[in-house]
């Protein structure tokens, strides 16, 4: 059984930088596509950012240049490093394995002066 454990979430100021990470455990980690998720309230889940076994990623528009996806397969993890935070990223964040559709408990990132 694969599960993701995300960490890092908190309240930042606009314009602060937040490092989101997510253990995987249970999965072929270092085969699978990974995906930052985000969900802000009265709003659907939408792609922040996917990474590949090749290294290459995808990044929405909504965050390109700020945000950054990579990962660290000895290590079973996927990080979100996000900078130049503005109160529009207030979501709770998810963690997929999208090979396996497996999804994490998801982390609350607060972005408020």
């Amino acid at each position: 059984q694969v599960q993701l454990v995300e960490a890092g979430g908190g309240l930042v100021q606009p314009g602060g930088s937040l490092r989101l990470s997510c253990a995987a455990s249970g999965s072929l980690f270092s085969i699978n596509a990974m995906g930052w998720y985000r969900q802000a309230a009265g709003k659907q889940r939408e792609l922040v950012a996917a990474i590949f076994t090749s290294g290459n990623t995808n990044i929405a528009d909504s965050v390109k240049g700020r945000f950054t996806i990579s990962r660290d397969n000895a290590k079973n993890t996927v990080y979100l490093q996000m900078n130049s935070l503005k109160p529009e990223d207030t979501a709770v964040y998810y963690c997929k394995d999208i090979r396996s559709g497996y999804w994490g408990q998801g982390t609350q990132v607060t972005v408020s002066s």
